[in-house]
């Protein structure tokens, strides 16, 4: 069991407060000791063989000068659904959360300037409220395209200033941060750097929302305590993505989880967004995958959308045509009215649910 103190004591303030600890601690038979030298408000409790560990977590909490009490059924406390509200997060016209849901859509990655403001604009009158694109890639091979680096940036910062669209783009490295943070205004940490601590801790202090990624074999708990990192930072407005895990069968990229949708929201207030794209790797399943990710509560979907797919220069298989990425959102949307929903559109775009498209009913009927 640990204990997090209150921040900000002064010394009179944290003595008082250890001696009510000290105190309780002698009262229970239990050990209270330092969780390490430079942790100086984290306290760890060793129970004793027979102590009730529920009740003596109870009596903690209540502790003067006691901020939150982890255990190993309650890991976190910023971002676990006790004790909070629902968090709604607002990304320019897009609202992911609550009785909402958005679409950040885009290319794999940044290729150049004319292409992207071009399929940017289109893509807001599909009904896309953020653009994504990687500047910044992290490639399985060192001799794979790398991205365009600080120049994609600049083309991002271009179109999203001529488009309206917010940007949501990678950050790989902390001395990244800074200059990531000028030309987007979402951090995304992508899957394999779910777990790379430093980098959440510094993006959890840009004063920026942060798209979350769930690394490739991550379990739920290593996701939810890789978003505490982020909010122990100071960031307040974290989306959580399901990506896709890795898995046996060749036939996909990845296995996407849904069932991670719903678990999740047991677990946190955070809004939890679906990347069919990365977690099927194949084009023809990510309109089921997205109507699917609406059906089990997803506040948001990261798809990939290319002017001409065949030619993208990375991930060229998985990434929508336009016309299909509008065909798909036409679906999802008409699943997310049926769940009581709406797909959060902005004010140029044209109306989502078309007359040739099923209405609610029939969308989950089929």
């Amino acid at each position: 069991m640990i204990l997090l103190l209150e921040d900000e004591l002064t010394p009179d303030r944290r003595k008082t407060v250890m001696d009510g600890i000290s105190s309780w601690a002698e009262s229970r038979c239990v050990t209270v000791k330092m969780a390490g030298p430079s942790m100086i408000h984290t306290l760890q409790v060793v129970l004793h063989k027979g102590l009730a560990q529920d009740a003596l977590a109870d009596e903690a909490r209540a502790l003067d000068g006691v901020r939150a009490v982890l255990t190993p059924d309650r890991p976190c406390f910023r971002v676990s659904l006790q004790d909070h509200d629902s968090t709604v997060i607002k990304l320019g016209e897009g609202i992911f959360g609550g009785s909402h849901a958005a679409a950040i859509a885009g290319p794999c990655s940044v290729e150049d300037f004319d292409s992207l403001i071009t399929l940017a604009h289109k893509l807001k009158k599909a009904g896309a409220t953020a653009l994504r694109g990687g500047a910044f890639k992290p490639r399985t091979s060192p001799y794979n395209f790398q991205g365009l680096g600080q120049k994609g940036l600049e083309i991002l910062d271009a179109v999203r200033r001529e488009s309206g669209l917010p940007v949501v783009t990678e950050v790989m490295d902390t001395r990244d941060i800074g200059l990531v943070a000028q030309h987007a205004d979402c951090l995304q940490i992508g899957s394999r750097n779910m777990m790379n601590y430093s980098l959440l801790k510094e993006a959890g202090r840009a004063g920026m929302p942060v798209l979350l990624k769930r690394g490739m074999s991550a379990t739920l708990e290593e996701f939810v305590l890789a978003a505490e990192y982020l909010a122990d930072g100071g960031c307040t407005e974290i989306l959580l993505c399901e990506r896709g895990l890795r898995h046996f069968d060749p036939a996909m990229r990845n296995l996407l989880d849904l069932s991670a949708v719903p678990a999740l929201k047991e677990r946190t207030h955070l809004p939890v967004v679906v990347d069919p794209s990365h977690g099927t790797g194949r084009a023809s399943l990510v309109p089921s995958m997205m109507a699917a990710a609406a059906a089990a509560g997803a506040d948001g979907f990261l798809v990939e959308v290319h002017p001409q797919p065949a030619e993208s220069i990375s991930d060229a298989g998985q990434a929508l045509s336009l016309d299909e990425f509008e065909t798909a959102l036409h679906s999802t949307s008409a699943v997310l009215t049926a769940m009581g929903r709406t797909l959060s559109v902005g004010a140029g775009s044209k109306p989502v649910m078309a007359s040739n498209q099923p209405n609610a009913s029939e969308a989950l009927s089929s």
